[in-house]
């Protein structure tokens, strides 16, 4: 298992140890995994680029990642406290769409969203990018099982109590699938984060743009003898996604495993 974990993060300890090299030793032969010499002028110059606007695209890509995923988070796990502990009518087949939702590829429903976002007036606003992620028939199942999980006098106590629904939800329920809610913020934010397609298809102006376009068009500025400096950005634009991913992967963990619990 240490083998297999060494294999895989040694693409990015390379990424990283390239990134400090000079432009001179980028195509060294033979070729040395640490370099020489550590400049991290090349971090510098990605942040000063005159090209791009690094530090701009990386809000907006934070900026959209947060807010679809804090929308996310608050529709799914209404939908999925409905679909575990509330009873009506329909209620198996809807959340038979929703699974069915999961196994619909992407690339069929392009076509359809982008008329629905260009009837909007969405089209070159981040909005366009922000609704669609709202909501996802893999986040409600995941969190229908967080719910399923918990005991269910818990309910019928807040019900004695004179609580609601929502004050069952929000105030007894929703605080004891932290770890859910962790796992799903996770996977929505690095899926957003790393969106390509997206912005591409519906943004148009310059400043409106994410970081997965900015990386394409630095790597087109500088091309294949700005090695470094183009790892340099590859290895800022990941940081936030690593950082996220090393303090939450038990949360992710965790929520692949009660996906597989008996409903």
């Amino acid at each position: 298992m240490v083998l297999i974990a060494v294999w895989e993060i040694l693409p990015i300890l390379w990424m990283f140890s390239t990134s400090l090299r000079l432009p001179s030793q980028s195509f060294e032969l033979p070729p040395s995994f640490l370099p020489t010499s550590w400049d991290w002028q090349n971090y510098l110059a990605v942040l000063r680029s005159p090209q791009i606007n690094f530090p701009l695209f990386f809000i907006n890509s934070l900026k959209i990642g947060l807010l679809a995923t804090v929308g996310q988070l608050l529709t799914c796990s209404m939908a999925a406290f409905a679909f575990a502990r509330l009873r009506f009518r329909g209620r198996d087949v809807l959340f038979f769409l929703f699974l069915a939702s999961m196994l619909v590829p992407g690339q069929v429903t392009v076509i359809p969203l982008f008329i629905i976002i260009r009837q909007l007036g969405l089209i070159d606003s981040h909005w366009s990018l922000i609704l669609p992620a709202l909501t996802s028939g893999f986040g409600v199942f995941l969190l229908r099982q967080y719910f399923l999980t918990l005991p269910g006098e818990l309910i019928d106590a807040a019900k004695i109590d004179g609580a609601g629904f929502f004050r069952i939800y929000w105030g007894i329920l929703l605080p004891l699938v932290g770890p859910g809610l962790s796992a799903l913020g996770i996977f929505t934010f690095m899926g957003q984060w790393n969106n390509f397609f997206g912005p591409l298809l519906f943004l148009r102006s310059w400043d409106k743009l994410t970081l997965p376009i900015a990386l394409v068009t630095l790597a087109g500025y500088m091309g294949s003898g700005s090695r470094a400096e183009i790892l340099a950005a590859v290895m800022l634009s990941i940081l936030p996604v690593l950082v996220a991913f090393l303090f939450g992967q038990r949360y992710v963990l965790k929520g692949i495993a009660l996906t597989g619990l008996k409903v």
